[in-house]
């Protein structure tokens, strides 16, 4: 079986799914683009170094509805963190809007906790100084006692009891990513964003911390949208998976419903009937798209 550009078949079911989930979707994406402008100015011209604009992302329309994990997957620089900073509101669209239980939101909150890649922890801090300075950020009314409960609710949560009073650089990248998944979930967001997070970790810890993931969503029920390269990753953790066309204009191709029943054990997936099919569309997708990247390069 070839693999084969998104047909108008998907669009028209997307629309159809689109005005159905609606109204129960608790973050709606809708005809959300972004475009980087490129070198244009009087001084670029005379300089003979003038660029078009970019169109990262285009007519980008999502409905994901309460306590979904969500992945998106695609090729490289199909603009997946572009549309995760949109909806976290670190970024602002070209045009289309971001709404929350039908609310159009367009810069932070703390409705929605993000996980880095990068960790992004103060390096002069603790653990839980780490932790309780998001808290007190979104509950400056806290009590000192509330606060420290929290913090060691969350710690407890990632398995870190012991490793409050270190700083960043006496842990782990592993352990680094647990406290910031944890300080994300502490401030109680209702969406949890979370930006390759295993990215920079070796084999074993990803499998870990995606094992701990699973384990904490069980537990906690947040919304996740997760950015993600690993088929195996979004198999894992998905109730959905978007996968993204190439850029630019990068766009939904399709968004596939992952059915395995809950709590999920990495080594029985592949028992399920539908992981084969699943993952087959995926490998496929994302080698078509990879492919024909790489081909237009060529031909630059």
């Amino acid at each position: 079986m070839n693999y084969s550009e998104p047909t108008t078949p998907f669009r028209e079911r997307q629309n159809t799914e689109m005005l159905e989930t609606a109204q129960l979707a608790q973050l709606s994406l809708r005809n959300i683009s972004k475009v980087f402008p490129g070198r244009n100015s009087p001084i670029d011209k005379l300089l003979k170094r003038t660029s078009p604009d970019f169109v990262a992302i285009a007519d980008i329309n999502l409905d994901v509805t309460s306590n979904t994990f969500v992945s998106i997957i695609g090729p490289s620089g199909c603009g997946k963190s572009t549309l995760l900073n949109i909806i976290a509101g670190l970024s602002a669209p070209s045009s289309g809007s971001v709404l929350i239980d039908g609310k159009t939101v367009d810069q932070p909150g703390p409705d929605r906790g993000v996980v880095f890649q990068n960790y992004a922890l103060m390096p002069w801090m603790t653990v839980a100084e780490n932790l309780r300075f998001a808290i007190e950020t979104v509950y400056p009314h806290w009590t000192v006692t509330q606060q420290k409960e929290t913090v060691q609710e969350y710690i407890a949560l990632v398995g870190l009891r012991g490793a409050e009073r270190k700083h960043p650089h006496e842990l782990s990248g592993g352990m680094k990513q647990r406290v910031g998944i944890a300080r994300a979930l502490a401030i109680n967001p209702q969406i949890l964003l979370m930006d390759e997070p295993f990215g920079a970790l070796d084999a074993l810890t990803r499998g870990f911390l995606q094992d701990e993931v699973e384990r904490i969503w069980e537990q906690e029920r947040k919304t996740v949208i997760l950015i993600t390269h690993s088929i195996e990753e979004a198999l894992l953790l998905s109730d959905k998976i978007v996968m993204m066309t190439r850029g630019p204009k990068a766009a939904i191709a399709q968004v596939l419903d992952v059915p395995f029943p809950r709590p999920r054990k990495r080594e029985e997936l592949d028992q399920y009937p539908d992981y084969h099919r699943l993952k087959t569309a995926m490998e496929q997708h994302l080698s078509y798209e990879t492919r024909t990247v790489e081909a237009s390069r060529l031909q630059k």
